[in-house]
């Protein structure tokens, strides 16, 4: 059986899918290779750089292309890069942006040749990308990884979101070359000021590190850790603006996808707080209660035989304390998933799933995982 869940299980490999996105024309010629002097390589840089300020305009939108229940889960660690969308450019590149910044001399690296060592095998140029894990969005030589989006989505939302918003930039790039008296200085001015104004979105280092969420704010970048975070970035006027502009959705079209958004979240959360309702209530409880009965049995048993029975006794005492945390628990998620479903449909439900119902899912959670690594495990 195929379950394509991002992440049923907290602190397991989520899955996820890497969308692999380049360009390149109509006779095969890829626009994003750098090369062996990338830092001389004009039409490399300008669509790089137009990529660059593409994603950090609209980090928010890519952000919400991929945001599902599931993937909130998984974003963020395991191998899954953070809710948080940066670009990943590679030490050689980092240093390239440095020279267009600064207007410097290039000192391109040699490109380095791998030596496969059998002989009848080819030699091929070795990559110089480090390739970061953590990174959302991370250049891989020739093209962009895009590692957000969840097991459970197409690919086509976020390609929808990336060949929108890279449009738009390439489309302000030809209004200001085609315009030019001279292309090669345009070309050069374009390129410094894409690199200087949103290199902010260039982020090498470890996306799981504490400090990069800090770093981020300080930078400015959207901080959006869930779905119901995410999806008000649908509906503002810069988004309605940039998908009406290339006839991709209305206003209507967009405030219709919020609210199937926000509605698809509810719905998720509620499916899996109203099952872990039913597998506490009557699976997990009765299994521990029973259980209990059993101890108190071997308690008294042990004791009537005159030996000391403290083990069992304060075995039964821990569970008996965890099976009174776990049944408060339940109630208080019982509680708040009956005034979830009361609530108005759209954002004020989505965020009462977000703030009151999955919490509520979360103290359940924990002292049913602390039983289950005590009672035996036929119960």
């Amino acid at each position: 059986m195929c379950l394509l869940h991002e992440k049923p299980f907290e602190g397991i490999n989520g899955s996820g899918k890497h969308n692999n996105w380049s360009l390149s024309t109509n006779t095969g010629e890829n626009l994003l290779d750098p090369d062996r002097d990338p830092a001389k390589n004009l039409q490399f840089l300008l669509f790089l750089f137009a990529t660059l300020k593409a994603v950090d305009v609209y980090g928010d939108l890519l952000r919400v292309s991929v945001a599902t229940a599931g993937n909130d889960h998984r974003l963020g660690g395991n191998e899954a890069p953070p809710a948080i969308v940066s670009m990943f450019i590679g030490d050689d590149l980092e240093a390239v942006l440095d020279i267009v910044e600064k207007d410097l001399e290039s000192e391109a690296k040699e490109v380095q040749t791998m030596k496969p060592g059998a002989k009848v095998l080819p030699h091929f140029i070795k990559d110089t990308t480090d390739r970061n894990r953590t990174s959302p969005f991370a250049f891989t030589g020739n093209k962009f990884e895009f590692r957000m989006v969840g097991s459970r989505d197409s690919i086509s939302g976020c390609n929808v979101v990336l060949n929108t918003i890279t449009a738009e930039v390439f489309k302000e790039a030809c209004d200001r070359l085609e315009n030019a008296p001279d292309f090669e200085l345009a070309v050069h001015d374009l390129i410094k000021e894409y690199a200087t104004e949103h290199q902010k979105i260039v982020f090498n280092g470890n996306g799981y590190a504490p400090e990069w969420e800090a770093e981020a704010k300080r930078r400015g970048l959207p901080i959006l850790p869930t779905m119901v975070d995410a999806i008000p970035a649908l509906t503002t006027e810069k988004s309605i603006k940039l998908f009406e502009e290339f006839d991709v959705f209305s206003r209507t079209e967009l405030e219709s996808r919020a609210e199937i958004q926000y509605e698809s979240y509810a719905k998720a959360i509620n499916i899996e707080a109203r099952t872990m309702i039913d597998m506490a209530r009557k699976q997990f409880i009765p299994a521990v209660i029973k259980y209990t009965k059993t101890l108190a049995d071997t308690v008294l048993a042990v004791k009537e035989a005159g030996v000391d029975a403290s083990v069992q006794a304060e075995t039964l005492e821990e569970i008996t304390v965890l099976l009174k945390e776990a049944r408060a628990a339940l109630a208080r998620l019982e509680e708040v998933t009956a005034q979830a479903a009361a609530k108005e449909e759209g954002p004020v439900q989505a965020n009462f799933y977000h703030d009151e119902v999955c919490p509520a899912m979360e103290n359940l959670r924990r002292p049913i995982d602390k039983l289950e690594m005590i009672v035996d495990k036929e119960a």
